[in-house]
């Protein structure tokens, strides 16, 4: 099984049907070597990435199939969906008929905040478990009381989003406070400023194969395979 790699990938994703993402790129550690990630080519076009493990590397958690129909069926394809929707704003712009102009600014809102988030979402669970630690745990303690209080509240906010969504711990730079934020869709009901720090996807796909309807047993597994190296280094990073 290849060695799993972390990466920072900084961004915000903005609530209203809109998103701000932080393209720069941002390093992750390997091996001890700083090596960088970014959610677009040299051309400025966005790509996925390749996992940052094999597909039978999250079993028993989550089954390798899922995992390939995951990353290969819905990731890839919002990238390609989020390139298409900036080309077709850059064709609006150049012959100046913007009658579609609202479909593909929510089409870009929507498909670029899948990539985002998705991105972050890998890496939040390809790690082993355990508990943060140094000043996150720190953070965490401060903000929600305890470790057990902050998994109870995360695990319950991201169950109840209704139909598809994401689960967030974020970092509100502007107040210097972390969040627990449930995301509808990909781009609803966040914050202005947030950076995501840890991701649980639950949209159906993420999980309806191996759990049918067992949202809850789903996410208390996730537990089991978060990388808490990788939260620290996006908090230490939005921090900064």
């Amino acid at each position: 099984m290849p060695s799993r790699r972390n990466f920072i990938q900084a961004s915000t994703v903005a609530g209203a049907g809109l998103i701000a993402t932080q393209l720069q790129q941002p390093a992750y550690a390997k091996e001890g070597v700083r090596i960088m990630d970014k959610l677009t080519d040299a051309s400025g076009k966005y790509v996925a990435a390749p996992l940052p493990f094999a597909f039978d590397a999250l079993e028993p958690v989550i089954d390798a199939h899922t995992v390939e129909l995951h990353y290969t069926f819905h990731h890839k394809p919002a990238v390609v969906a989020a390139n298409k929707a900036e080309e077709a704003l850059a064709k609006a712009r150049d012959s100046g008929d913007f009658g579609l102009v609202k479909f593909y600014e929510k089409e870009l809102a929507f498909q670029l905040s899948s990539h985002v988030l998705h991105t972050i979402y890998w890496t939040s669970i390809s790690g082993k478990g355990g508990e943060p630690k140094g000043a996150l745990a720190k953070a965490i303690t401060a903000e929600f009381g305890s470790y057990d209080k902050f998994k109870a509240q995360l695990i319950a906010a991201t169950g109840a989003v209704e139909a598809s969504g994401w689960g967030m711990l974020g970092y509100h730079a502007a107040t210097g406070k972390l969040m627990i934020l449930q995301c509808e869709n990909h781009q609803k009901l966040t914050v202005w400023g947030v950076q995501p720090l840890l991701l649980l996807d639950v949209f159906e796909h993420a999980y309806y194969l191996k759990y049918q309807n067992r949202r809850p047993e789903y996410l208390n597994n996730l537990f089991a395979i978060i990388n808490w190296d990788n939260v620290a280094e996006r908090y230490d990073a939005a921090r900064a």
